[in-house]
């Protein structure tokens, strides 16, 4: 499994910092906000409230996707845009496992290390 998709790019994003609540902004605009966050040495990641969006999904984007963070302004910057988020494998708190975990992590690789 690849680090680099499971990890922040800078530490300093998540360190002493709660991100719920935090917009998130994808390369061709606004995609939600953060409704849930870890940040467990096995895996940091968001998982993001898209509203109304696409019909009230949670998409979890791991934390190798965020290319910035702006704790002042409460928003996390994704390098990928509006459709390959709506394209992710479907977020389900109770079926969250190896499994769902791989598709996640083969989904956003080439994201991860842009």
């Amino acid at each position: 499994m690849s680090d680099t998709v499971w990890s922040y790019r800078d530490t300093a994003w998540s360190q002493d910092s709660d991100l719920i609540g935090y917009d998130v902004e994808a390369t061709d605009g606004s995609i939600g906000k953060i409704d849930e966050a870890s940040n467990d040495a096995a895996g940091q990641w968001l998982v993001v409230d898209t509203g109304f969006w696409i019909f009230g999904k949670k998409r979890l984007i791991p934390a190798g996707a965020v290319t910035g963070v702006d704790h002042d302004g409460k928003n996390v910057i994704v390098n990928l845009s509006k459709d390959q988020i709506k394209s992710a494998p479907d977020y389900d708190k109770d079926d969250w496992n190896d499994d769902s975990r791989g598709r996640h992590t083969d989904y956003y690789t080439p994201y991860a290390t842009r």
